[in-house]
């Protein structure tokens, strides 16, 4: 069976991934009294490079390639998303649990993709569409564990007049 939505979908998650590299990328850089999260989304920068990589390999196996203008408004919504997030005094906060629900799209989004290219007979597509959802769960996974601690200090910094709460 083909699937008719699994080339835009996979353009989709192309554009969504190249959105999340820079949102991570832009709350990466002011994370510096928040070094476990800051590690972490930096590990995830590097998954998510890689996922648009292996999106862009997909992609080659149905015979087609990116979206530039789906990937150029992604990139526009992540840079928007950063500057609004930047005015926000709790952005850790606020950054992750926008962090936490973007995965959960992530993941969603993926699981849709592998019941088309299964029904499609794409089983390489849906392999590599596996791989990069187990890697999505992990890093929702992360945040959901460690959205109290994030806020606990968020709250201390921000309670203590000496300390610098937002990043």
């Amino acid at each position: 069976m083909e699937s008719k939505h699994l080339l835009d979908w996979l353009r989709d998650a192309h554009a969504m991934e190249k959105q999340a590299e820079k949102m991570l990328q832009s709350q990466a850089h002011r994370l510096e009294h928040y070094p476990q999260l800051q590690k972490r989304i930096e590990e995830h920068i590097e998954e998510t490079k890689n996922q648009s990589k292996k999106l862009e390999h997909c992609l080659t196996l149905v015979g087609a390639d990116t979206s530039t203008f789906k990937d150029m408004g992604a990139e526009l919504t992540a840079f928007g998303q950063a500057v609004g997030g930047m005015m926000a005094e709790d952005e850790v906060v606020k950054g992750s649990i926008a962090s936490y629900a973007f995965e959960n799209f992530e993941i969603a989004s993926y699981k849709a993709i592998i019941k088309a290219a299964d029904m499609a007979s794409q089983p390489e597509v849906s392999q590599v569409c596996k791989e990069i959802l187990q890697e999505e769960i992990a890093m929702a996974d992360w945040l959901s564990k460690h959205l109290d601690e994030t806020t606990q200090q968020f709250l201390e910094r921000d309670s203590d007049d000496d300390l610098r709460a937002k990043t």
